[in-house]
């Protein structure tokens, strides 16, 4: 199931030269931006979790529609300092990153590239990468948007979920270690996968991916989990992670069609 983004690939952005890439961004592909997170991810998973399953969405997808869709480089940092008391992560400040972002959208946009998807593996860079969609739109020509990767297979996530809510879905979880282990079950350490919902409960904060609460309460990790692990990452399969994963990608797949086709209108000041 492992795959590389392989040079020469025609969905690669990398893959051209100048001249062909001028070729290429008259034929108004769409641009995908991943962006991931190195991270701890429990005791069970490699801290490269959040990237690593991202990428490979994006490859899949990419396949599926190679003259729609430039795929760039992923990103691999993100903001995660919350998590910054267990060893392993790599976090960068929500500011760097929107504005890290922003600069490769307008770049991409001043070459001539109107449609931009940004997609994020994790979910705490969902501000960051917001703002910077938000800010490619008032600063440039294009139309852009960004999105949580997970986002896009919510039913089909619920139909296969066993693990309770709130908490059973929420890091390094049944979700998360499922679809690891589909992609690449040698680096999963099972025997090591734990049950843990240590945040506090009430009727207007919990934690849970797929079934957010109204009132979002920041903490560090380390209060709320011992092992790392926000779910009930013992109730993975490498079943779930098939139809997660593929569920994620054929809606990605359907996504990139629909910006590929959609009208862009010029805005209209009515002043």
């Amino acid at each position: 199931m492992l795959k590389k983004i392989e040079y020469g690939k025609n969905y690669r952005y990398d893959s051209y030269t100048w001249e062909e890439l001028k070729e290429i961004i008259a034929q108004d592909r769409v641009a995908l931006l991943p962006v991931g997170s190195i991270e701890q991810h429990g005791r069970h998973l490699p801290i490269d979790a959040d990237s690593f399953i991202l990428e490979q969405m994006c490859i899949a997808a990419a396949e599926k529609v190679p003259k729609d869709i430039l795929l760039l480089n992923l990103i691999p940092y993100g903001f995660c300092w919350h998590h910054i008391d267990f060893p392993g992560p790599l976090s960068v400040s929500g500011r760097h990153l929107s504005d890290f972002v922003l600069d490769i959208t307008k770049s991409l946009a001043y070459h001539g590239i109107q449609r931009i998807l940004i997609i994020n593996g994790h979910g705490s860079n969902a501000p960051y990468l917001e703002d910077a969609a938000r800010r490619t739109v008032l600063e440039t020509n294009a139309i852009c948007g960004s999105f949580i990767s997970y986002n896009l297979a919510k039913k089909e996530i619920a139909e296969v979920r066993e693990s309770e809510w709130p908490g059973g879905i929420a890091h390094a979880c049944e979700m998360e270690t499922s679809v690891y282990l589909y992609l690449a079950k040698e680096r999963v350490k099972m025997d090591k996968a734990v049950k843990e919902i240590g945040f506090s409960k009430s009727k207007y904060h919990w934690i849970d991916t797929i079934g957010p609460s109204p009132v979002s309460m920041r903490t560090w990790w380390s209060t709320i989990s011992e092992s790392g692990v926000v779910g009930d990452a013992t109730l993975a399969s490498i079943k779930k992670g098939e139809i997660i994963f593929n569920a994620v990608v054929e809606n990605l797949v359907q996504l990139i069609k629909e910006i590929k086709n959609r009208k862009i209108v010029n805005r209209k000041d009515h002043h």
